[in-house]
């Protein structure tokens, strides 16, 4: 329940950037039938101290489960990875579905940059919309806030 509290939490947060939408989510594939957008979430949880690029091959293996049901029920989908190590998966994604690279997207610092944006607003007590900052670099570990273009 914690983890899909969490996952709903990160796409909402993502919708800074987009408009209201139907999101659902489902272990059977079939409710993923004609969707416009498939956003991956799906991978081993990082243990303790471990790099997010350790993570790679436990999280292929998923993928490789995972990319081919989606693309059997809803072939026209656009990707969007979440998954970490989210660059990496990207493009794990792009080589199992055999898609058009302009069809599979990574979350990269989008969502840090989202987070990045709802915080200032809860400090400084503004909408995360009237925000606005970015954190650059790889997800995770290697990004960091960019200060000077906070305003």
């Amino acid at each position: 329940a914690d983890k899909l509290e969490g996952e709903m939490m990160d796409l909402q947060h993502g919708l800074a950037f987009t408009r209201p939408c139907v999101i659902k989510a489902s272990t059977d594939y079939s409710v993923s039938a004609g969707s416009k957008v498939c956003v991956i979430t799906a991978g081993c949880r990082q243990r303790e101290g471990e790099s997010r690029l350790s993570l790679v091959q436990r999280n292929v293996e998923i993928f490789k489960g995972i990319i081919p049901q989606l693309v059997k029920h809803s072939p026209n989908t656009l990707f969007l990875v979440v998954s970490n190590p989210v660059d990496v998966l990207t493009y794990v994604t792009w080589k199992l579905s055999g898609l058009p690279q302009a069809r599979v997207f990574g979350s990269g610092t989008n969502l840090d940059s989202a987070r990045f944006r709802f915080l200032l607003g809860e400090k400084l007590n503004l909408a995360p919309s009237n925000c606005h900052g970015w954190i650059v670099g790889e997800h995770g570990d290697s990004s960091v806030p960019v200060w000077s273009g906070v305003n």
